[in-house]
């Protein structure tokens, strides 16, 4: 009872009910929630304390930046379903609702313009500009060690940039592909791959592959760049068969503020349990993690596997066959 009327008093207004259905949809900053909702930023600070003090969010304090998740399950999901139950899950016909999610779409685009326009000023320099951080032979052999000497199957690297993991893992791989937003990336990855791998122009929450293609994803120093971190590991998820791995390089979470300004990253780095939790929402368990010190930032790495076909699956397709024979 208690949990319930510190919900209900928290939803007993429409900005913080607003405030809900956008983080539903990403994390924001409380600087972006306020861009969306026309307000000003400290009055969405307090609603968002509001709501955090009832369960429903949670901040997390980046650089400058304070970003806004959802809250307890046990006091978000009965409200989701609720407000899902009544006006679906993108509140059609609320008008609300819908200038919310225009100037939320707004938002993400002003993110990836940004990330988009960095990248391609830089592209030329890109593998440069990632050895100022932590030396990428130790990150490249700590990948290496992770993922193991053996065949990888069907190799997918998200953001690949350069094209330096198919590089280094193609020769590994059944198949190798490449997806990147950058034409100019792509460019130079195609003339330093020579036609060894497969490179498509796509973005990472759209993968151009089916559910269940890829035994490897790679998300190398991209993470950090993404407008929705969950969003981007789900994709990669989704394409991964059962027992597929996805492997994360990225750096630990940190304060280099003038890395959001300077570098066009959007997070400040990631901690294990942050990881972890999206991880598990994807339907990956975390199986290893690494910590690689010694550079300006730390590199971290996550490898997370999906689940196996449990026993009785597994006996249900060996049945088929027999029957089938």
């Amino acid at each position: 009872m208690t949990v319930a009327l510190e919900v209900f008093r928290a939803l007993g207004d429409a900005t913080r009910l607003r405030i809900v259905q956008l983080v539903r949809r990403m994390e924001l900053s409380v600087g972006e929630l306020a861009q969306v909702l026309g307000q000003s930023q400290p009055r969405v600070s307090r609603h968002v304390k509001i709501l955090c003090d009832a369960g429903l969010l949670t901040r997390r304090k980046e650089g400058s930046w304070v970003f806004v998740a959802l809250g307890r399950p046990d006091a978000v999901h009965p409200v989701a379903a609720a407000l899902d139950g009544w006006a679906g899950p993108d509140g059609a016909g609320d008008h609300w609702a819908v200038a919310d999610s225009a100037r939320l779409q707004a938002v993400r685009a002003d993110r990836a313009g940004a990330a988009a326009a960095w990248f391609e000023a830089r592209a030329g320099e890109w593998d440069a500009i990632r050895s100022l951080h932590v030396a990428e032979e130790q990150v490249e052999a700590a990948m290496q060690a992770v993922l193991g000497a053996g065949p990888l199957g069907a190799l997918v690297d998200i953001g690949t940039g350069t094209g330096r993991m198919l590089e280094l893992f193609g020769g590994q791989a059944e198949s190798a592909l490449g997806v990147d937003r950058s034409s100019e990336m792509l460019r130079l990855a195609r003339a330093k791959l020579q036609d060894r791998a497969e490179l498509r122009q796509a973005d990472l929450y759209a993968l151009p592959l089916a559910d269940g293609a890829a035994d490897v994803a790679i998300l190398h120093h991209v993470l950090h760049f993404a407008a929705d971190p969950p969003a981007a590991i789900a994709e990669a998820a989704r394409v991964l068969g059962r027992g597929g791995r996805l492997l994360i390089a990225d750096f630990a979470a940190h304060d280099r503020e003038e890395l959001r300004l300077r570098d066009a990253h959007v997070r400040l780095g990631f901690d294990d349990a942050q990881v972890a939790s999206w991880y598990a929402a994807a339907g990956l368990a975390t199986v290893r993690t690494e910590t690689l010190e010694g550079g300006e930032l730390t590199v971290k790495l996550w490898l997370g596997r999906k689940s196996v076909a449990s026993r009785v699956e597994r006996q249900g397709v060996r049945l088929k066959e027999v029957r089938a024979a």
